[in-house]
């Protein structure tokens, strides 16, 4: 099973290479970044929600949400990660005794292989580009759009993304093509075609998600974004006054540098850091956070003090009927779900479904295959459980508390060996249905 978006936000590191050179880099976006990691941290920093219950609740929803393949938050991660994996990666254990300690670079000259100009070039359009189309899957735009990224990015960019794109011009332009790296890369591929970007892996990766029938037509829209961020990349140069000297000289403070070694540098700091994965992690928890406590925090106000109680399990009204913003049980193709009324017309309810809250999905149901929500859940009783990698699993009722449920896997699909031990979780009455 791939990692769920609560996995990879509690797996961020506190302190590493990474960490260190994105703080180090604070002077070129002040106060814009703070490494939050955590999901729970990430949700009360982001929400400033600190109930555990509505913490709980925001990120059951935002499980949910990641792994609906009709948002792109998963996708988005994909792109980040695949960004950074494109690059060869030193080996852990020769750096793990090194944090904490003042990096000597120079016994690193042996390891490490400076970019041609053309290989750098690609390495940061492409980036550019990941970044244009993990904006538009995470805001739900259809196609690559560099205009509209453009804007978001000049009035709209903060904390973990303004961070990644500050660290793009430092690290992938300042650093390895000097100062004057938006020219260079203006000779390079304005004077190239499709041929200079064919055999390279991350584009023959990212291909299918560009515009275009023709790798010319994809070299294109590659061009096409370059030249839309350019100018974003000139003004935070020209406002922060940032050079390949104040970058040495900030990171510095914790890598012994050869200042005469600047390519070395950039490909050391290219081969041992992962910013656009780390920052994209956290770019993608805080969308799918605001979504998720959007989402959570509608349900709340639409319920009203006539609501079904899943505690007592008693309808809206005496008479069986049920009003907008109840929580019901719903009954589709023979199985019961979580659902909440939408709208009422005669004896039909507008239904939409808890376990994915995709608008998408709302249909009419009769009111005689709505229940009280949760009435048809008890101890032992046999469901199927939406788990964080988006797949459905048999499991056992053994505790109910409230709206969450104590279930214990038995679907034998979802343990990897036949010997492993059988694991038991809380979660959400939104997140189970039965057979009816």
């Amino acid at each position: 099973m791939s990692s769920s978006i609560v996995q990879l936000v509690d797996q961020l590191p506190q302190d590493n290479i990474t960490v260190k050179v994105l703080k180090a880099l604070d002077f070129v976006a002040p106060g814009e970044w703070q490494n939050t990691v955590g999901f729970d941290q990430t949700i009360r920093v982001v929400t400033g929600e600190n109930d555990p219950k509505k913490v709980q609740r925001i990120k059951e929803r935002a499980l949910v949400l990641y792994e609906d393949n009709k948002t792109g938050y998963k996708s988005a991660i994909s792109l980040y990660q695949l960004i950074d994996k494109a690059d060869t990666a030193m080996a852990t254990a020769a750096l793990a005794n090194k944090i904490g300690e003042k990096i000597e670079f120079l016994s690193f000259l042996n390891r490490v292989t400076p970019k041609a100009d053309v290989a750098q070039t690609i390495d940061l359009v492409l980036k550019i580009v990941v970044e244009i189309i993990a904006f538009c899957k995470i805001n739900g735009i259809p196609q690559p759009n560099p205009q509209l990224f453009v804007e978001s990015l000049t009035n709209n960019y903060t904390d973990a993304s303004l961070m990644r794109m500050a660290a793009l011009v430092c690290l992938d332009g300042i650093l390895p093509l000097g100062p004057d790296f938006l020219q260079k890369i203006h000779s390079i591929i304005d004077g190239g075609d499709a041929a200079i970007v064919k055999d390279n892996p991350v584009f023959g990766s990212i291909s299918n998600s560009l515009p275009g029938d023709s790798p010319a037509s994809k070299f294109g829209f590659i061009t096409q974004s370059f030249n839309a961020v350019q100018g974003w990349m000139n003004s935070l140069i020209s406002k922060t006054g940032v050079t390949p000297d104040t970058i040495l000289q900030s990171i510095g403070s914790f890598i012994q540098i050869a200042d005469d070694k600047l390519d070395f540098v950039a490909a050391f700091l290219d081969q041992t850091t992962n910013y656009y994965e780390h920052t994209g992690i956290q770019t993608v928890a805080r969308s799918l956070i605001l979504a998720a406590y959007e989402s959570v925090k509608n349900e709340s106000e639409a319920s009203t003090p006539d609501s079904s109680s899943q505690a007592s399990g008693s309808q809206a009204s005496g008479n069986g009927e049920f009003k907008v913003g109840q929580l019901v049980d719903v009954l589709s193709e023979d199985y019961w779900y979580a659902g909440t009324v939408r709208e009422l017309q005669g004896n039909l309810c507008l239904i939409r479904y808890l376990y994915n809250n995709d608008p998408s999905d709302d249909e009419w149901i009769a009111q005689t295959n709505l229940a009280p929500a949760g009435s048809n859940y008890e101890v032992g009783d046999e469901i199927e459980v939406l788990y964080s990698d988006g797949e459905w699993y048999e499991a056992e009722i053994k505790k109910i508390k409230g709206d969450t449920y104590l279930v214990e896997y038995t679907d034998e699909n979802f343990y990897d060996d036949e010997d492993d031990e059988e694991e038991t979780e809380w979660v959400a009455w939104q997140r189970i249905c039965c057979e009816a």
